[in-house]
C-alpha cells in the first residue's frame, strides 16, 4: 500500500516536533516556517492544547453537536472575548475547506441567491464549493463550478442583485502573501450593503494573531456578516469554525447543514487550549514584534533575486523574479522550512514564538541561499 500524495514529497521523515522547531528520523532540527500551511502558528505541541486534549481523552472522545459538551460551554463563553460582537453563532467544522462550504450555503439561504464574488489570486480550498471560489485555474480543471464571478484584488468593485455574497481574505495566501487595503476592504462591506449581499471573510490562514492582530479584517475596520476560523485555532489540531450574525442565523432551518465530527470534544478541546494560549501567553504582540524585525531583516537583503517583501505579522512573502522550489530546497537542506505561494513568491509563516536568534538564524540562511542561487544563475 502507498500513499497517493497529491502535493510534492519532500523527502524529509518528521518525528518530532516541539515550539518552533521539528527533527526528522536522522535527528536533524528543522527552523520550522512552514507550520503545516500555517496550522502550528502557536507552536508545535502547545503545552496548553495537549494538555486539554489529554485531559478529554479521559473523559469523552465522541459526541455529535446534538448533545452539549462541559467543554463546548466552556469554548463558547471563551469565544465572546475573541470574535466580533456582532457574530453572536458559531457551528465548528474539520477543516478550513469545510467552514467554506457552511459559509456558502449559509450565504444561498440567507439571500436566496446563487451567484459569488471572489478574487484573483484567492484561495478558499479544495471541495467543490470551496474549489469554486478559489482562483487558480490548475486546481479546478475537470470539475464543476458555482456561480462565481472573480475581481481583481484591492480594486473597486461594483455588485448586483444577483450577487449572493462576496468572499475575501484580508491577507491573500496562496495568491502571493498579499495584504488587503483597508479602503479596498471598506468598498467591499459598503458595495454588499447596497445590494444586501454578505460579507464572508475568510480568515483560515490570516486569523487567530498571526498578522499582528486577533483578526486581521478588524484592523480594516470591516464587519463580516460570516467570519471563518481554522488552522491556529486548536495548535494545528484539526478544527474550523464558521461564526455568523442573528440575521443569517434567521434564515437557516433545522437540517439544512450537519456534521458528524464537526465540534467533537477533543477538537473543543484543542481550541479551548488554542483560546488560553491566545489570551494568556502574548500571541498578538509577539507575532507583531517578530513579525516586524523578519520583515525588517528580509527588507534589508540585498539580493538580485527579491522584487518585493510584504505581508503583515508573522504572514511574510518574499516576492522573487525566479521560480522559488530551488530556493525553498536549499533553504530546507541548511535546516529551514518554507513554502510556495503563487508562481513566484517564498513564503514564511513561523510560529509566534520564533525568538531574536531564530529570526537572525533564518536571515542569515536565506541571505546565503539567495547569493548561491544568483551565482548558478550566472547573476552575482
Amino acid at each position: 500500500m502507498r500513499l497517493f500524495r497529491f502535493f510534492g514529497y519532500r523527502g524529509v521523515t518528521l518525528e518530532r516536533g516541539e515550539g518552533q522547531y521539528v527533527w526528522d528520523s536522522q535527528g536533524r532540527r528543522y527552523l520550522d516556517f512552514h507550520t503545516g500551511h500555517g496550522a502550528a502558528f502557536l507552536g508545535h505541541r502547545p503545552p496548553r492544547v495537549v494538555k486539554r486534549l489529554k485531559e478529554q481523552m479521559d473523559r469523552v472522545m465522541v459526541t455529535t453537536p446534538s448533545f452539549d459538551t462541559p467543554v463546548l460551554h466552556e469554548v463558547l463563553s471563551m469565544l465572546r472575548k475573541v470574535l466580533p460582537n456582532d457574530l453572536n453563532n458559531v457551528f465548528f467544522q474539520n477543516s478550513g475547506t469545510e467552514a467554506v462550504e457552511l459559509s456558502l450555503k449559509l450565504a444561498i439561504k440567507a439571500t436566496k441567491r446563487r451567484k459569488f464574488v471572489a478574487f484573483k489570486g484567492s484561495f478558499h480550498g479544495r471541495t467543490l464549493g470551496a474549489l469554486s471560489v478559489t482562483w487558480n485555474p490548475k486546481y479546478k480543471e475537470g470539475f464543476p463550478s458555482l456561480d462565481v464571478e472573480f475581481a481583481n484584488f484591492n480594486e473597486p468593485l461594483e455588485l448586483d442583485e444577483s450577487v449572493a455574497a462576496v468572499i475575501v481574505e484580508p491577507v491573500q495566501g496562496e495568491g502571493g502573501v498579499i495584504p488587503s487595503r483597508p479602503d479596498f476592504m471598506k468598498s467591499l462591506r459598503e458595495a454588499c450593503d447596497e445590494v444586501g449581499a454578505l460579507l464572508i471573510v475568510d480568515e483560515v490562514q490570516s486569523g487567530f494573531g498571526r498578522t499582528g492582530e486577533v483578526w486581521a479584517h478588524q484592523a480594516r475596520g470591516v464587519k463580516p456578516d460570516i467570519l471563518l476560523a481554522g488552522k491556529s485555532i486548536g495548535g494545528g489540531f484539526p478544527v474550523s469554525l464558521v461564526a455568523f450574525t442573528d440575521e443569517v442565523a434567521s434564515m437557516i432551518k433545522p437540517y439544512e447543514h450537519g456534521s458528524t465530527h464537526g465540534g467533537n470534544p477533543l477538537a473543543l478541546a484543542a481550541v479551548a487550549g488554542g483560546l488560553e494560549t491566545l489570551l494568556h501567553d502574548g500571541v498578538v504582540e509577539r507575532a507583531r514584534e517578530m513579525g516586524a524585525l523578519l520583515m525588517r531583516g528580509l527588507s534589508s537583503l540585498e539580493s538580485k533575486l527579491v522584487r518585493e517583501v510584504r505581508g503583515e505579522g508573522l504572514m511574510i512573502g518574499v516576492k522573487l523574479r525566479v521560480n522559488p522550489t530551488p530556493v525553498i530546497k536549499a533553504l530546507q537542506q541548511g535546516g529551514l522550512l518554507s513554502l510556495k505561494a503563487g508562481s513566484t513568491t517564498l513564503r514564511f509563516l513561523p510560529p509566534y514564538l520564533i525568538n531574536e536568534k531564530d529570526v537572525q538564524d533564518a536571515l542569515s540562511l536565506i541571505e546565503g541561499v539567495l547569493k548561491a542561487e544568483e551565482s548558478r544563475r550566472g547573476l552575482s
